[in-house]
């Protein structure tokens, strides 16, 4: 591998979390029926599903990081039903009707799972708004209140002052609130699903794997101190599929940042006077999602940054300037709030495509991928990486057609340095056209 996951140690999510306990790693040469690379929504749900599927069956899932250190631990804590962006102005109805089924489908087996073991993670079925500040968003929203039309989804417009008894700000204009998608801390459920893994799978962690050959029908994991060798080899490694050949001109590297407060006093609550457990995104794609979490906490996220080298790409210089433009967004919305400190910012690195088309399945005999979720990892990691196995081991489903049928190749890209300037250009751009909405 040419770089791993490097994400920086100041997440919200994670730190709220107990300390984790002792990490086993990938020790010495091992053997297995199945070998899964990535421990996030994906590979998670992978592992899981493989091992109803193959009792008897050795499967192991290997991390570079902790659970929940990376991409699936860092997003807003949102668990979306519906087609996302791009993917709701699909102009086949069947496209966006699969992609809602395999959404929600997604959702109530990640609410099975907290309520089977008793997961803390804030699950809540509070829905979510879409806001507008002004012309601009309402423009958006107005399109996007056609669009749930179209769909046959219900949805509610909320206007200002009945938005501001919720949000606690009179910051937005208006806003549309679509009842099905569901809140958590990501953070939380990904452990809490890494902690109630099925017996037949083991966890390593904090064991980054090298380098994927392949040696007499046998795909040779290799780490650093350690090797897997099994016949079936599953990527649920969204933006480092790359790293190990595969679809290496055809995802983005994108990371997205996130402040949040620490929780809000009792005083401090009477000052904001709305209601807790909300979530927010904007009607313009490129403006801010903010949440109120359970647990009093205010987070903001409006920054967007094409990362080569993931983690490595972000010093603490730029994090110190990102959370001052989170600072900004903040007190304009909260002014009465303004002595609150944000206690943590960061970022999370994912995979788009220039096609916003997600990638689903065989890349060479015995090695299969889920890559590219275009920024709905939760519920789309959840689904791709349980249906994935039910391909690999060769079980037939409606749902298996269904992803299929969604999914394809992500188109090519240009070369360095043209993709970097061009996505960088792109991004600034539409921070500029959306400034109104930040």
């Amino acid at each position: 591998m040419v770089a791993l996951p490097n994400d920086d140690n100041t997440c919200g999510w994670y730190a709220a979390l107990p300390p984790a306990g002792p990490a086993k790693n990938l020790i010495g040469p091992q053997k297995a029926d199945y070998a899964i690379i990535g421990a996030g929504f994906a590979g998670l749900a992978a592992a899981r599903r493989l091992a109803e599927l193959k009792p008897n069956a050795r499967i192991i899932l290997v991390d570079a990081q902790r659970v929940a250190e990376g991409a699936s631990g860092r997003n807003s804590g949102f668990v979306i039903d519906l087609p996302h962006k791009m993917a709701l102005e699909h102009p086949d109805p069947a496209f966006k009707q699969k992609l809602l089924g395999l959404n929600r489908t997604a959702i109530k087996q990640l609410q099975g799972l907290v309520e089977c073991h008793n997961i803390e993670c804030q699950w809540s079925a509070a829905g979510k708004y879409q806001g507008a500040v002004g012309e601009r968003g309402e423009a958006y929203l107005d399109h996007f209140e056609h669009l749930m039309k179209d769909l046959g989804e219900p949805y509610k417009r909320v206007e200002k002052a009945e938005l501001k008894k919720v949000l606690g700000t009179d910051y937005y204009s208006r806003a549309i609130f679509t009842p099905h998608s569901f809140l958590m801390q990501p953070a939380a459920l990904v452990r809490g699903m890494g902690d109630n893994l099925p017996d037949s799978v083991e966890l390593l962690e904090q064991s980054p794997i090298r380098s994927l050959q392949k040696s007499n029908n046998q795909w040779l994991l290799q780490g650093d101190h350690g090797s897997i060798t099994a016949p079936k080899v599953l990527l649920a490694t969204s933006i480092f599929t790359r790293e190990f050949g595969y679809l290496k001109n055809r995802l983005l590297p994108v990371m997205t940042f996130a402040s949040w407060t620490r929780p809000l006093t009792d005083q401090e609550m009477k000052v904001y006077h709305g209601q807790l457990d909300w979530g927010l995104t904007p009607a313009d794609h490129a403006g801010t999602t903010l949440r109120m979490t359970a647990d009093r906490r205010i987070l903001i996220r409006n920054t967007y940054k094409h990362v080569s080298k993931y983690g490595s790409s972000v010093s603490d210089e730029t994090r110190r300037l990102i959370q001052q433009d989170h600072r900004k967004g903040f007190i304009a919305r909260y002014p009465d709030l303004a002595n609150v400190p944000f206690t943590h910012t960061w970022g999370g690195s994912y995979a788009i495509s220039r096609n916003f088309t997600n990638f689903f399945g065989e890349l060479e005999d015995g090695v299969y991928a889920s890559a590219c979720d275009n920024g709905v990892g939760a519920a789309w990691g959840t689904i791709s990486g349980t249906l994935l196995a039910d391909l690999v081991v060769g079980s037939d489903s409606q749902a298996l057609k269904d992803i299929q049928y969604v999914t394809g190749m992500p188109s090519l890209n240009p070369p360095e340095p043209f993709l970097g300037l061009g996505v960088n250009f792109r991004i600034k751009l539409a921070k500029w056209l959306s400034r109104s909405e930040i």
